[in-house]
């Protein structure tokens, strides 16, 4: 699930209208709606008080722990990959020129590295 598919479930298991949740988080009925029909997420300022609305933690809202059926606990294999993977995005929106000096920087380490071993 998505942080707003978290929400609005949450909205519906605690048996609230989203004008009432509205009211207990201080978000406008408006800016609601947008996350529905709009598919938009909430901005970060705005997750604490939706946390207290909902009797949720950030973690659990941000991550579905406890909520999501289908929930599994990263592991150590799942952060690195997820690291990796913003390293290759990371590298991908590079300049043709910076890739080149990416690639000369990581040649300079794993030398360094072996000077090290030495």
């Amino acid at each position: 699930m998505t942080i707003t598919e978290r929400i609005f479930f949450l909205i519906k298991e605690r048996g609230l209208s989203q004008n009432a949740f509205g009211k207990a988080a201080g978000i406008a009925p408006s800016t609601i709606s947008d996350w529905k029909r709009k598919g938009h997420t909430p901005s970060a300022d705005k997750i604490m008080d939706i946390c207290k609305a909902l009797d949720v933690t950030p973690e659990q809202l941000l991550t579905g722990k406890d909520i999501d059926e289908n929930y599994i606990e990263p592991t150590v294999d799942y952060v690195a990959r997820k690291q990796d993977e913003e390293l290759f995005i990371d590298r991908n929106s590079l300049k043709k020129d910076q890739k080149k000096r990416l690639k000369a920087y990581v040649k300079a380490l794993k030398q360094l590295e072996e000077l090290e071993d030495i």
